[in-house]
């Protein structure tokens, strides 16, 4: 059977419509377990945008079955991500999750469900993403997936083993902090790693993601990409996106979904070229080009409208 799908939505009613359609339109869509968590608003101004959120839930269909769970209050996103997956984790083996701004295509299920099943027995890789940059594909590179040491926040899956596992509240922090070869080792999959943890630990940034990264650095454990990407954020534009972006760095070249059986990798290993262009995108040079164009372009567009 198909891994369940778990989908986080708060107040965009508009995109969750959007990923809701995509995902109605997934091959295995009719066979997967569908269960919606919809945050409370946290200001009175919230109010209906919730309201609209969750009308749109129940209007769900096209899913085996479909569970709602609406929360009076707001939880906030990271805690609200961490409960959620826990609770379905102790009644399911996996999960695929997805929030209310990630559009799916036709062959995303089938892709993750195939990797779940696929690399169950193989503890080191740790998650599956179902985003990827649009790296060219090598001419020696035949298969449809490849390993790096960052967990995917944009359409991933994940083993309740792997998940059970994470602590969330990062007790050896201040060990890893003091070690500076930890440090850089963390690092190497991303020059924003060791800063975003910070952040996260002293609840400057309500992230989730973050953590799971660093217990799969701790687990020496790889997420597998997909070759071409199998889902589109649709929420870096959105008025109520909470993301400072403004340049949208991550737009791919998305898979025409007609694939349904793909050839995954046998070794569990990055491959030297995705492993060097992935890093790329993560250096300290790219990132301050791309901060630099986030907050130029909302200036060049002021200049343009006066």
């Amino acid at each position: 059977m198909p891994a369940p799908v778990i989908l986080f939505a708060f107040k965009r009613a508009h995109e969750l419509q959007r990923t809701l359609a995509a995902l109605q339109a997934n091959y295995l869509a009719a066979q997967t377990e569908l269960y919606v968590f919809v945050d409370g608003p946290r200001y009175a101004h919230e109010v209906g945008k919730v309201e609209a959120v969750r009308a749109v839930v129940d209007t769900i269909r096209g899913f085996k079955t479909i569970h709602r769970f609406y929360s009076r209050s707001n939880i906030g996103c990271a805690d609200s991500i961490i409960a959620g997956v826990t609770q379905i984790l102790q009644h399911h083996s996996t999960v695929i999750v997805l929030e209310d701004d990630i559009v799916t295509t036709p062959n995303f299920l089938n892709f993750m469900n195939q990797c779940l099943g696929h690399y169950a027995g193989v503890p080191n890789v740790f998650s599956i993403g179902g985003y990827t940059f649009p790296f060219r594909q090598p001419d020696d590179y035949a298969v449809d997936g490849y390993f790096f040491p960052r967990t995917c926040a944009w359409g991933w899956a994940i083993w309740a083993d792997r998940w059970q596992g994470v602590d969330w509240a990062l007790t050896d922090f201040d060990d890893f902090m003091a070690d500076p070869i930890a440090r850089r080792q963390f690092n190497a999959g991303g020059s924003d790693r060791v800063r975003m943890l910070q952040r996260a630990k002293s609840r400057e940034i309500d992230a989730w993601d973050i953590r799971l990264c660093y217990s799969a650095f701790k687990a020496g454990g790889l997420t597998i990409y997909p070759t071409v990407s199998k889902v589109l954020n649709i929420g870096i534009d959105s008025p109520d996106s909470t993301t400072e972006i403004v340049y949208d760095r991550y737009r791919p070249v998305l898979d025409s979904g007609q694939q349904t059986q793909f050839t995954l990798p046998k070794q569990v290993q990055p491959h030297p070229t995705y492993d060097r262009r992935f890093r790329w995108k993560f250096s300290v040079p790219v990132r301050a080009w791309n901060k630099l164009l986030t907050y130029s372009i909302p200036f060049f567009r002021v200049g343009v409208r006066s």
